[in-house]
């Protein structure tokens, strides 16, 4: 018997914004940041769970203090209990009574659920000795499903049907498993295209993208339209034709401008365009879809909870479901989120441009071939190459492809001394300018 006793949280920050890695129209100068927790059990092996949900710095101890408000409930619990009951635990820490004001199921109580309950699972594949992918890919159909609260979206996925997209792909199970341990998981890169960025830099930044491996490069728009035009040719001419050219307005757009930036950047042939306009306007990206087609349309990195995603799927507004790891309320919600896409048809590309995001997601679009999807078919996972060297067990990227994880846990662990090093306000990085920010 396992019962966590404690859990700390750390707000960690890193000042990336002095380099403007990870600037787009919405965002100029962001630092990437996580409210990180840390739980702790009884059992005297050294085993934690870690979790992490990411932020772009200020507010971050917002979403701190919301951990800590959510804690008690996570706290004193056992992990065999738990276990035994995920939807269960998930709907008593997403659904408690009080804090669900707060949200519901959105927002910064959201994200610290998400960092939470993302921690047990750590915590969870740590103590069964396999990467969280092998956890989840062992499991029965029934099992799965079992994790997941089907409230709110039962009108457009019940658990029957889950465990029938589930039941359908067991059969081939083994082999995309060996597959994805000998290949990887396809993989693009957002590293060249951020908004900040000079066009020497861009150009170098794709050129070695290229030499990478990568076949798939993603840029930011929605600054001067004459700019994102100029560098969208530019990145095209750098790649060449053959190679996929995603573009990410970052929600700065409204629906009708949308439309009209899209058709001026139509000529450099997107592979799609992504958060076109505000993340909760399922119509408006309907309507976008249809009359930019055939450009595809991705969004869901600021998608809070899967009932939004039941919505977008059903009005036929997205082409790809970009999932985030910590947006949602952990991986129970991601999971309702895999299955509602492959019920839809419509393929999954997780987000990653954001600390531990990359670390987070490979896990799930890895479980989402072997055992949801069964298709890598428009399926990339998104790559960025800042601050790995932060994880204990940070992701590996071959021949522009993730290398499938093999240390227990869900590769989320930082470093403890980066861990001290960055945390904010206190740390060597932020001491000397904490109280001028």
């Amino acid at each position: 018997m396992r019962t966590i006793v404690s859990a700390t949280v750390h707000d960690v920050r890193f000042p990336t914004s002095r380099t403007l890695a990870g600037s787009d129209a919405m965002h100029t100068t962001p630092d990437y940041s996580a409210a990180y927790v840390i739980l702790r059990t009884d059992a005297g092996d050294g085993l934690e769970g870690h979790g992490l949900a990411f932020t772009l710095g200020r507010g971050t101890e917002v979403v701190v203090a919301a951990i800590n408000a959510l804690a008690p409930l996570v706290v004193g619990r056992t992990l065999d209990a738990i276990a035994a009951d995920m939807s269960g635990f998930w709907r008593s820490v997403t659904g408690e009574q009080q804090l669900r004001w707060l949200g519901p199921e959105k927002g910064a109580i959201h994200l610290g659920a998400a960092a939470l309950i993302n921690a047990v699972w750590d915590l969870y594949a740590k103590v069964e000795g396999k990467p969280l992918w092998k956890l989840l890919a062992d499991m029965t159909p029934q099992e799965i499903v079992a994790c997941i609260d089907f409230r709110y979206i039962e009108d457009a996925l019940t658990p029957d049907q889950a465990i029938r997209i589930l039941t359908e792909k067991a059969g081939g199970r083994a082999s995309r498993e060996a597959e994805i341990r000998r290949n990887g998981y396809p993989a693009y890169t957002t590293s060249a295209g951020w908004l900040g960025y000079t066009d020497d830099k861009v150009k170098r930044l794709a050129r070695d993208a290229l030499g990478a491996g990568f076949r798939h490069l993603k840029m930011k728009v929605g600054g001067d339209p004459e700019s994102d035009l100029r560098r969208a040719r530019l990145l095209r001419e750098a790649i060449g034709s053959g190679n996929a050219l995603m573009l990410d307005a970052n929600q700065v757009w409204g629906v009708d401008e949308a439309i009209r930036k899209i058709a001026a950047l139509a000529e450099v042939d997107p592979f799609w365009i992504e958060e076109p306009t505000s993340p909760d306007d399922i119509l408006g990206h309907q309507r976008i879809r249809s009359e930019v087609a055939p450009i595809r349309v991705a969004t869901g990195e600021h998608v809070h909870n899967r009932v939004m995603f039941k919505q977008l799927l059903q009005a036929g507004a997205v082409d790809f479901c970009q999932v985030d790891a910590c947006r949602l309320g952990g991986l129970n919600e991601v999971l309702a989120v895999l299955l509602l896409a492959a019920k839809f048809g419509v393929p999954v590309c997780p987000h990653a441009g954001g600390v531990g995001l990359c670390e987070y997601v490979q896990h799930v679009s890895i479980f989402d071939y072997i055992a949801v999807s069964g298709s890598l078919e428009n399926r990339v996972i998104e790559y960025v190459e800042h601050l790995h060297e932060h994880f204990i067990h940070p992701v590996v990227i071959s021949g522009g492809r993730y290398v499938a994880p093999n240390a227990p846990g869900w590769s989320i662990e930082m470093k403890p001394e980066s861990i001290a090093e960055y945390s904010f306000p206190t740390g060597p990085v932020w001491a000397p300018v904490a109280s001028t920010l």
